[in-house]
């Protein structure tokens, strides 16, 4: 029997290390912490007596993705559970120009997480778990777009190539200081996690047509606000109470077939 095998991307800090500590202690099999740098990774595991597996992951690097896509299938046949927690946002006194923040931020929370899940989806075994940490700004960014974007990103025909183009529509948008008048909000943060709740969907309609028999359940959630270096200390939860939603999505027992495709929070599915 093969080893059973969660990887966690973003996992040396905040929300993805909280992940990390819950899937030692409940999942059954063995556990990735993934980061860019292993000389960062957090001791205060191993001082709790948990010892998970590390492997180098930049999402931000094609080639970082690739390999690890490739030592993963080498060696497990494929992967268990992925949560696709690396992210970015830049503060709110961040004095970079919108259109640096709008090309960064999208970059790594939907281009860069979107090249994770091209390379690693089909590394899914069946009855994996795919968890994307998106967030409730990106519902209430969703609802603050054109109606004209609104109905593309709840409708059931968008396709994950049309997606792409919206996404980059609006990197250039905001190039030209164009967003707005396109029908955007002033928030990257929000757009990019628009985004990846909707890859989110549009990938789990996917799973659900070219493997309709492996039982794979891919959502995307919310943690809620998280007292993180990215968040800041006022935000109510701790990252170990950000992490329960992540974590019960990524431990769906055997033979659920529910949530798939939705986007939850505090464990609830919430409304698109």
């Amino acid at each position: 029997m093969a080893a059973r095998v969660a990887v966690v991307t973003g996992g040396n800090k905040g929300i993805g290390l909280a992940i990390v500590r819950a899937l030692c202690k409940q999942f059954g099999g063995i556990v990735y912490l993934t980061a860019r740098d292993a000389a960062i990774i957090s001791l205060t595991l191993a001082a709790e007596g948990l010892s998970p597996m590390f492997h180098q992951l930049d999402i931000n690097d094609l080639n970082s993705i690739t390999t690890a896509a490739a030592y993963f299938k080498d060696k497990y046949g494929g992967v268990d559970v992925l949560v696709n927690n690396a992210g970015i946002a830049f503060k709110v006194a961040d004095t970079a120009p919108f259109d640096v923040q709008a090309e960064v931020t999208l970059k790594t929370n939907f281009f860069d997480t979107r090249n994770m899940l091209t390379h690693f989806l089909p590394l899914i075994k069946a009855g994996g778990r795919v968890v994307n940490v998106s967030s409730f700004v990106g519902s209430r960014t969703l609802n603050n777009c054109s109606p004209e974007l609104q109905a593309r990103f709840r409708s059931e025909d968008i396709t994950e190539e049309e997606l792409v183009g919206l996404m980059q529509r609006f990197v250039d948008a905001a190039k030209k200081n164009e967003h707005k008048k396109d029908g955007w909000p002033e928030t990257a943060y929000g757009v990019s996690k628009t985004g990846l709740t909707t890859l989110s969907m549009i990938q789990a309609r996917r799973l659900s047509k070219e493997r309709p028999n492996d039982q794979i359940l891919l959502n995307a959630c919310c943690p809620g606000w998280v007292r993180t270096d990215m968040a800041g200390p006022k935000a109510p939860k701790s990252p170990d109470e950000g992490a329960v939603t992540p974590v019960y999505l990524a431990l769906l027992p055997p033979g659920a077939t529910e949530p798939h495709g939705k986007f939850v929070s505090e464990k609830e599915v919430q409304t698109w």
